[in-house]
Order: structure tokens, then C-alpha cells, then sequence
């Protein structure tokens, strides 16, 4: 029955990586928490390394498919994906050694900060005083590369792909939601990338005696399967037909579906 569920999910994670520019983390991440709940606490690092490598698949492919003329609207951001990938190897080696427990109430705590942020504060959800509707900003400015390090290493230490940063950011430097979550997914490959390496070689297996005996490192390879099987095709499709979603609609989307999963996290305490 949970590979039914976990495709059914899947489903969902593609429809996240295109509408949201997830690649899955956040909705990856608390459903492997309850997959793998046998686990006890451990439960979180195997979701955050199942989740690394189901965002490098998904956000690789979203990537793939993605028009040339909205990938070019990250050039002028500099060192900004080595930057995010650095950050990354450091926070998932830094997820590996942390108590278990730290990165479930750390993932919790940061999406309740996020959705505090883009409801409070202007850029996201409404226009900056002065500024035009988000439709309306004809010159985006470049997402600033310092940023890269600290987003990448936060991202991979809580398992996700560093869009609920990058997208909020995208935002206030004047893209539109369709761009901004478009520009996610190649950011989002930067971070899991490393980490993916990280929890694959990951010699701290937690449950090599586990019944389930489907983990390679740290990577939960049954979940992580069906997933990708429910989540690629979805991707193929809405990047082919992509949804017609006006930009204030799909914003407040983006804000309902982190306080869904910060719900989520809160209930599914392993």
C-alpha cells in the first residue's frame, strides 16, 4: 500500500516541480519521514538523502525541458550555481552529523518562518511601494550570487532544493511566478547534486538492519523509485502544456502549499 501512496505523490511532486519549482523536496521529504517511520528518528536523514536524489532526477529533467529563453534570465547571476553548490556539500555533510531530530524541527521551523515572510512582507505576494505588478516588470534584476552558499547549504542540510528560498528571492527581484519557479529547477539541480553524492556514500547507513533493506547510503531506493515514476511523466506533460495560472493566484498557491507541508511535518513525528 505505501508504494501506491508514494506513487500517488509522485504524481504530485512533478505537478510541484513545475507549477512551484519543488523538485520535490518539500513534498518529498515528509512522506518518506512516514514511509521509513520504522526508523525512529532517523527517519529524517533517510527522507532528506531520498529526497536529495529524487530532486537531482526531477529538477534535471524540468531543466531539460524548460524553454532556452527563460533559462537566459539567469545569466548575469555569476558564480551564483558553483556557489549554491558548495553550500550544498557543506550542509549535507553538516546533516550527516547533526542529532536527527535538529533537521525535522529545523525544516519545520524554516518553511513557518518562509510563509511568515512572503505574507508580511511586500515583494512576494504584493508589489514593493513604487514597483509595477509583478506582470508588469519588464528588467528583472540578476539574482545576487553571495547568496548562493548559505541558500545551497540550508537547502541540502533540510533535504530540499533550495526553491523556497530562490523563488521568494526571484520574486522580489521582479520575475513573475511562471519565470521564477522555471528558474528554480536549475538551482535546485546545483544544490542536490552534491548532496545526492553525499547521502549515496554515506557510510552511516542507520537501518542496515532494517527489514526493508532498501537503502543504498543513506538513500531510500524503493521510495525514491516510485516517486520518479509518478513525478517524470507529469513533468513531460505539464512542460509540453503548461498550466495557464494567473501570477497572483499562483503565488498565493505557492504560499498554501508550504503551510500544508510545515502542517504535515508538524503531524508526521517519527
Amino acid at each position: 500500500m505505501d508504494v501506491v501512496v508514494l506513487l500517488g505523490i509522485g504524481l504530485l511532486t512533478g505537478l510541484t516541480t513545475v507549477a512551484f519549482g519543488f523538485g520535490g523536496g518539500f513534498v518529498t521529504v515528509p512522506v518518506v519521514v512516514w514511509a521509513d517511520s520504522a526508523l525512529g528518528p532517523e527517519a529524517m536523514r533517510v527522507a532528506t538523502a531520498t529526497s536529495a536524489l529524487v530532486m537531482v532526477v526531477n529538477a534535471g529533467f524540468a531543466t531539460a525541458v524548460t524553454p532556452r529563453r527563460v533559462l537566459a534570465a539567469l545569466r548575469g547571476s555569476g558564480p551564483l550555481l558553483p556557489l549554491l553548490a558548495v553550500g550544498a556539500f557543506a550542509g549535507a555533510l553538516a546533516a550527516r552529523l547533526a542529532p536527527a531530530g535538529l533537521a525535522h524541527w529545523a525544516f519545520v521551523g524554516y518553511v513557518v518562518l518562509t510563509v511568515a515572510d512572503v505574507l508580511l512582507r511586500p515583494g512576494f505576494l504584493r508589489p514593493r511601494h513604487g514597483d509595477a505588478p509583478h506582470e508588469e516588470w519588464s528588467t528583472p534584476r540578476p539574482l545576487p550570487a553571495f547568496l548562493g552558499a548559505p541558500v545551497g547549504a540550508v537547502a541540502a542540510f533540510l533535504g530540499v532544493g533550495g526553491s523556497v528560498m530562490t523563488v521568494p528571492a526571484m520574486r522580489r527581484a521582479g520575475h513573475s511566478m511562471g519565470v521564477a519557479t522555471a528558474l528554480a529547477n536549475p538551482l535546485t539541480l546545483a544544490v542536490s547534486l552534491p548532496a545526492a553524492a553525499v547521502c549515496l556514500v554515506s557510510v552511516s547507513a542507520p537501518a542496515a538492519g532494517d527489514a526493508r533493506g532498501q537503502l543504498v547510503g543513506l538513500v531510500d531506493v524503493r521510495s525514491a523509485v516510485a516517486l520518479l515514476a509518478g513525478a517524470l511523466p507529469v513533468i513531460a506533460l505539464l512542460r509540453r502544456r503548461p498550466p495557464r495560472i494567473p501570477d497572483r493566484v499562483h503565488a498565493w498557491g505557492y504560499v498554501g502549499l508550504l503551510v500544508v507541508v510545515a502542517v504535515a511535518m508538524t503531524v508526521v513525528v517519527p
